[in-house]
């Protein structure tokens, strides 16, 4: 028996699926050729000279994934989860998140934001960090930086700007912890899912999802579905620029968001304590308390 993964193509992306490899074998006792990773290309990893909300949205990193699964080409597929869109076809489940590891965005080419030299070029392809960026240091020029962990670095390399933002995890995970400053959650609130690897199987296959689930952490999966169920909420998409992350404290959810305009001249945010519908609340909150530039974002 051999039970196939589905994952893209870059770096980061096989070394997620290998941890999914190594804690499966782990849990039943497999041999490590008892999974096999196969690799699917995407849209979102061909096209990398536009931003995501320009070309379809996040449905670019999910889409050939999602038809490789829905084929039986595959047995379950591996995602960053905050790539995965927050509407799923109903005919695929998430089975399970591998433990979560840092949220924190780092910055590369200075030490801190602050320490950043006026009128500085950042490369982003990310409107949260665009506007985020925006709000504490308005001089900043924000230019298009897209391509995987490698890619990204290069450009930098090459001068093509002053500093960019990567996340924390991915860095983590390709052996570069050494690699740029983190930027702590009070000063720039992550991404919704951001250090979490998602595992999304069939609906229906209930010997997939067996499998799936023996590896699943339940904190991270409570977390991320309420930063996920604030997402649905708030009928987000690509052109959104939102933070949100949720940790669990004294065996509740505590949900903290952010919801800027595209230059981060207004913004709102929030936190709520609560149980699994916490994201729901906290975005009608946050929605009834936004300036209008910010709650035209997000009006689906």
């Amino acid at each position: 028996m051999v039970f196939r993964l589905g994952t893209r193509g870059s770096p980061l992306a096989l070394v997620q699926a290998g941890l999914v490899r190594d804690a499966l074998c782990a849990a039943h006792g497999w041999a490590v050729e008892q999974v096999e990773p196969v690799i699917i290309r995407t849209t979102g990893d061909r096209v990398q000279d536009r931003a995501l909300a320009e070309i379809g949205g996040k449905a670019l990193w999910t889409k050939e994934l999602d038809r490789a699964l829905l084929a039986g080409e595959v047995d379950a597929c591996v995602h960053s989860m905050k790539d995965v869109e927050t509407v799923r076809p109903a005919a695929i489940a998430i089975a399970a998140m591998l433990p979560r590891a840092d949220v924190r965005d780092r910055l590369i080419g200075a030490d801190s934001i602050a320490a950043l030299p006026d009128r500085a070029v950042v490369g982003t392809s990310s409107p949260r960090r665009r506007a985020q960026l925006l709000r504490l240091r308005p001089d900043l020029r924000i230019v298009l930086f897209r391509g995987n962990v490698e890619t990204r670095l290069a450009r930098l390399a090459a001068g093509d700007a002053d500093a960019t933002l990567l996340a924390a995890a991915g860095l983590d995970r390709l052996g570069r912890s050494d690699t740029g400053a983190p930027i702590g959650c009070d000063v720039m609130l992550p991404a919704p899912a951001q250090g979490a690897v998602g595992i999304e199987v069939r609906a229906g296959d209930e010997r997939s999802h067996a499998v799936i689930a023996a590896i699943d952490d339940p904190a991270t999966s409570r977390c991320v579905a309420a930063e996920r169920g604030l997402l649905a909420a708030l009928r987000a998409d690509c052109h959104s620029p939102v933070a949100a992350l949720a940790r669990v404290q004294d065996e509740q959810l505590r949900l903290d968001a952010e919801l800027l305009d595209e230059d981060g001249t207004a913004h709102v945010t929030g936190s709520l304590v609560g149980d699994g519908e916490v994201g729901h609340a906290l975005a009608a909150d946050l929605l009834a308390r936004a300036p209008e530039t910010v709650r035209r974002l997000f009006d689906g």
